[in-house]
């Protein structure tokens, strides 16, 4: 059976509840490999909530839903404050990324307290504007960052990057809507370690399952490249409607 679209493939799915320093609640999922422990974690973090983004927002979903299988990873989701899914809804309200300070960090010592290895941050849109203002402030690994607007990022946060050795992998799409190539390039130049990669044909969103399976090979290619070419075909039990 091809993998694509609505397909859940096997792993162990446990819904979470994060708790922040200043005592929000929110919601969350982590799901892990079936039946052998992960190699490496994925901390997500997803797109601007007030324009429809939450942890089910499509990229981050599929990760959850194929790369514990495909690639032995954990994956880590949850709505940042006052965000809304089939999930539930977090607590708290929508900060403009400021108090969302304290999201990213529930959710960085919720998988250290699990004791989940090699944890990297991935922030798409909105979301890497948590992993650029914040994330360096955490031990993990490494930063994947997708279709980086850079609206909320100040200079001199992104420039705070350069002197830290951890690996950045920045997804530019050729059609996006905020920061596209030959931007990027300009506004990245200050961290010359950033592996910025412009991916032909896509968009902001990644739409089309085509872009979603070059967004998670990236991302595995990051983490646990051993586990690529990633299958596209799947020959176990599945979940549909994912």
């Amino acid at each position: 059976m091809e993998i694509r679209g609505p397909m859940m493939l096997p792993a162990q799915r446990e819904d979470i509840t994060l708790e922040t320093i200043d005592g929000v609640e929110l919601v969350g999922e982590l799901a892990v490999p079936l039946d052998r422990e992960p190699v490496a974690t994925l901390v997500t973090l997803h797109p601007l909530p007030t324009a429809g983004g939450f942890m089910d927002s499509h990229i981050i979903r599929k990760a959850a839903a194929r790369l514990p299988a495909l690639a032995d990873l954990a994956v880590l989701r949850f709505n940042t404050r006052g965000t809304t899914s089939p999930r539930g809804t977090s607590g708290g309200e929508f900060d403009g990324g400021r108090a969302e300070a304290f999201d990213v960090a529930a959710a960085v010592d919720f998988a250290r307290e699990r004791g989940l290895p090699h944890l990297w941050i991935v922030g798409w849109s909105f979301g890497t504007e948590l992993a650029l203002k914040y994330g360096r402030d955490h031990a993990v690994d490494g930063t994947i960052l997708l279709s980086p607007p850079l609206h909320r990022t100040s200079p001199e946060e992104l420039a705070a990057w350069a002197g830290d050795p951890r690996p950045m992998v920045v997804l530019v799409p050729e059609h996006d809507d905020f920061l596209r190539p030959d931007a990027a390039v300009e506004r990245f130049a200050g961290v010359p370690h950033a592996n910025l990669i412009a991916v032909d044909g896509a968009k902001h969103l990644w739409v089309g399952e085509t872009q979603t399976r070059r967004v998670l090979t990236e991302i595995v290619a990051a983490v646990n490249p051993d586990a690529l070419p990633l299958p596209t075909e799947w020959h176990g039990k599945v979940v549909e409607g994912v």
